[in-house]
């Protein structure tokens, strides 16, 4: 019997390459890597609701204000953000990503800790409270955009490199783990500030925050700097990029420089330099002309919503008297709902396509909503509370499994030199409807008349469905496979009849 080599068993490929195989310690070094970035952001993500509702009480106002700095950050400057990492190396993306986001999240823990601590300045000093929390609403902006670019690399370059030359499921396994790990965090970052909030303070769930992002930076950096130098391709397409844009840029030069007869030439680059001012023109171009708009404008729409566990329903869950450790539980459970998204995506997508799965996905998101309606309609308070929180709970199954059914759409259709530009305008589309959504929270800041965000929200999730699945018959030129319905209901009608035969 021969023995195989111990490193081997140590050091078993998960995927070979071209060029070599990559050890499954490096996937690991991946995933932990993204878990810690992660879960710092969703830390902040659940309480930032909580803390300015306490900053500011019985109003949405300072909620919505501060998602309305957020959104606005990606919208203005997202193609931007993916514009930059498409023109440098993954090295300078990583770093700036990482040093921007924790120290972004250390700095907006410091200004909610003063904030908490000193919240006699609201009324001694209006000016100082005034500059804490535009403060805050600074730092949360940067972090976002700088989550941004490591989204952006790490989901639309890094899995994708990884993934060549390999059958399409290895894209779709590495995608469904990487969504995991963000729900995961999702689930567990909530649940234990939740019951830091509770049962010890605010100002200390600020502290472990500030805390956290201000220890895990270094061990981010070294996780993802070890899977770059371990993995031959990664350097390779990130060198790619860099020869792919010098050529442009000298082209440009020699164009401007041009004294002869090309002067249509030279006019159209003066006309791109004119536009060329104005934030993302080119890449909003860029997105548009692509096979996957539809989708994309479909999965945008999902964000133009109240109905999630995000900082104005959290805030309003609050202000209802749902205690801060139960809100963390309910979105822990939706989280792990969205787990399972991440578990079944990858077999129902093996047996109906990417394209059904996707129109299957978000029509059962829809009928869950129609909980969250009907909650409108309770008259007792805790029930319609738990109501709204089971039905976003639930409908979370088919959330998650159409956003890894269009991301897995653009990774496939959309051009390698494009990939960052659309994963940007992508993200600038969402937080232009993130954005309505925290304008409808200034618009109706009162708590009572949630209800009436809700229904919007309903509508919105019902017009995605609607432009999905518009696209799915302008691509198969058909919905549902009737003939097969028809050949069912007749094996159905006569197995019953060859039973007898054989009785």
């Amino acid at each position: 019997m021969e023995r195989e080599p111990l490193l081997a068993k140590q050091e078993k490929p998960l995927l070979d390459t071209q060029h070599n195989s990559i050890p499954s310690s490096l996937f690991t070094y991946l995933y932990v890597g993204h878990f810690f970035a992660r879960w710092g952001a969703r830390m902040w993500e659940f309480s930032v609701g909580l803390y300015m509702i306490n900053i500011w009480p019985n109003s949405l106002l300072f909620a919505a204000i501060y998602g309305v700095a957020e959104a606005s950050s990606t919208v203005l400057f997202g193609a931007i953000v993916g514009q930059w990492v498409d023109r440098l190396t993954y090295v300078k993306v990583l770093r700036l990503w990482l040093v921007a986001q924790n120290l972004a999240y250390i700095i907006a823990g410091g200004t909610v800790i003063a904030l908490l601590k000193f919240s006699f300045l609201k009324s001694t000093n209006f000016t100082a409270f005034i500059f804490l929390v535009i403060l805050t609403n600074i730092s949360g902006a940067i972090a976002a955009l700088s989550t941004l670019a490591g989204t952006i690399l790490i989901e639309r370059e890094w899995v994708v490199v990884m993934s060549e030359g390999h059958p399409p499921e290895t894209l779709t396994k590495l995608n469904s783990i990487i969504r995991r790990i963000d729900l995961i965090s999702k689930l567990g970052a909530p649940v234990l500030s939740g019951f830091v909030i509770s049962f010890v303070s605010l100002t200390s769930s600020a502290v472990s925050l500030a805390l956290w992002n201000a220890i895990t930076i270094w061990v981010e950096y070294w996780l993802f700097i070890s899977v770059y130098n371990g993995i031959p391709a990664l350097g390779e397409s990130s060198q790619r990029r860099v020869s792919r844009l010098s050529p442009s840029v000298e082209e440009t030069e020699s164009l401007l420089s041009d004294d002869g007869g090309n002067s249509a030439l030279a006019e159209e680059s003066c006309v791109m330099s004119i536009f060329g001012w104005i934030p993302c023109f080119d890449a909003w171009k860029v997105y548009w002309q692509q096979d996957v708009v539809l989708p994309g404008l479909a999965l945008a729409l999902l964000y133009f919503t109240v109905l999630s566990f995000g900082t104005l329903m959290t805030a309003t869950l609050e202000w209802e008297g749902v205690p801060a450790y139960v809100i963390g539980l309910a979105r822990g459970v939706s989280a792990v709902i969205g787990i399972a998204a991440t578990v079944v995506y990858p077999i129902l997508q093996s047996h109906i396509s990417t394209l059904r799965t996707g129109l299957w996905s978000i029509w059962f998101q829809w009928f869950c909503l129609i909980l969250c309606v009907a909650s409108i309609f309770v008259q007792n308070g805790l029930l319609s509370a738990s109501m709204l929180m089971a039905g976003v709970a639930t409908s979370r199954l088919g959330l998650w499994m159409f956003d890894l059914s269009v991301i897995q759409q653009m990774q496939d259709r959309v051009p390698e030199s494009d990939r960052g530009v659309v994963g940007g305008v992508q993200n600038s589309l969402q937080s232009i409807l993130d954005l309505m959504t925290y304008v409808m929270g200034i618009i109706i800041s009162n708590p009572q008349d949630f209800w009436q965000l809700t229904l919007i929200s309903f509508m919105l999730v019902t017009l995605a469905a609607l432009l999905y699945t518009v696209h799915i018959y302008h691509v198969r030129k058909h919905l549902f496979h009737f003939e097969k319905l028809f050949s069912w209901i007749q094996w159905s009608i006569r197995s019953p009849e060859k039973a007898e035969m054989l009785t």
